[in-house]
């Protein structure tokens, strides 16, 4: 299937600023010396600006990209049984399996990659044309999270078929993606790391800021079906976070122990210096009934085995047999192999058990097309500090 429906990514027109913007380029670092000096050009300061970013083509490429998995059902998947006349098992089959939206980058050809490309150059002109630290705050947290997410899927759709995000090698030095500077801001290079400790997490003091960084891996946060804009970043991440927190490849336990994901790890330094009592209180904040009483009642905090297979539908494989959708009776160019049939299946029975529990009717977020301000049951942050 070519996701042709993004192919207009490229248009330079994508990007909509409001019609008084005026700003000059910053001056780039002069060496590789003063790299982690440069950032601190990125610290937010007050001007007054009311300058809003229009993200609305990147909604619509979520939109055909995502595949949405739903809340977790905090049940672990058994082992898929091997193929018909084989003893391998193809695609997905770990016990989060189920869990964190997917980019369906099996689909993705030059078509939809090109265009991807284009708008990640377009956003990285763009922070220097607006003087991003300049911004409201919310606008600052909205643009470094979509950059860093497009820098993301763009280098693993590129590179794809990929298993493991974090084994890919990119440049002359065989970085991996995560370290690897594959956006420039302003002249200063960076990495996908880098956004989110050099940036997003030394300035906004709301831990919720972690759950907007997609990595490209079913360990990590969801990937969401839209764009972070400065109207819906504070609700998208309270969701984020929830769906997250509430999930197996969050939060669960192991005898005296709370297990948790290896990202708090990196955010501890920030956010929760113990990595004890202020990473309970942190996810008792997003925890449903169940998972608050595991976060109390376990003494001890561990970080958990963490998932890095690709976020994709098929954990990057290559099956050797597939079949045509058919349509009508016609056989079309979209191919569906075995395991990511599965996989489908699988969520099937996943949403109707959901349904069955009355799972699916929780908290709703409607995000007006207008630009006007989020509604969601709980009352929105009006800005993510």
């Amino acid at each position: 299937m070519t996701i042709r429906s993004i192919a207009f990514l490229g248009a330079a027109t994508a990007l909509a600023l409001s019609a008084s913007l005026q700003a000059e380029t910053p001056n780039a670092p002069s060496s590789e010396a003063t790299r982690d000096q440069a950032f601190d050009r990125f610290v937010p300061q007050p001007s007054g600006k009311e300058t809003k970013v229009d993200y609305s083509f990147l909604d619509d490429a979520l939109k055909y990209m995502v595949l949405r998995m739903g809340p977790s059902t905090r049940q672990g998947m058994g082992k898929p049984p091997a193929g018909m006349g084989t003893r391998m098992t193809y695609g997905h089959d770990s016990r989060v399996r189920l869990e964190g939206n997917r980019i369906v980058f099996e689909y993705l050809d030059e078509d939809a990659i090109t265009p991807l490309t284009a708008y990640r150059e377009d956003l990285e002109r763009l922070g220097a044309e607006l003087e991003i630290a300049t911004l409201p705050r919310n606008e600052q947290l909205s643009y470094w999270i979509n950059l860093h997410n497009v820098a993301v899927i763009e280098q693993i759709a590129r590179n794809y078929p990929v298993q493991f995000p974090s084994r890919m090698k990119l440049g002359a030095d065989g970085t991996g993606l995560d370290d690897s500077p594959v956006v420039t801001v302003a002249g200063v290079a960076m990495s996908p790391k880098d956004i989110r400790t050099k940036i997003v997490f030394p300035n906004w003091r709301n831990a919720n800021v972690i759950y907007g960084f997609f990595r490209g891996e079913v360990g990590g946060p969801s990937i969401q079906p839209r764009a972070f804009t400065s109207d819906n970043v504070g609700d998208l991440l309270t969701f984020s976070g929830q769906e997250f927190v509430n999930s197996l490849r969050g939060v669960e336990a192991f005898g005296d122990d709370l297990l948790v994901s290896k990202i708090y790890e990196e955010a501890a330094p920030f956010y929760f210096p113990q990595m004890g009592a202020d990473l309970k209180a942190h996810l008792a904040t997003h925890a449903a009934e169940d998972v608050a009483k595991l976060v109390a009642a376990k003494p001890n905090v561990k970080v958990n085995q963490y998932e890095g297979i690709v976020a994709d539908l098929a954990a990057g494989d290559r099956e050797p047999t597939y079949s045509y959708i058919e349509t009508d009776g016609e056989a079309q160019r979209t191919r569906i192999t075995p395991s990511i049939a599965r996989l489908l299946s699988e969520r099937y029975d996943k949403f109707e058990k959901l349904r069955r529990e009355g799972q699916l009717t929780g908290r709703v977020i409607i995000i007006p097309q207008n630009g006007g301000p989020a509604v969601s049951s709980d009352e929105a942050d009006p800005e993510v500090k």
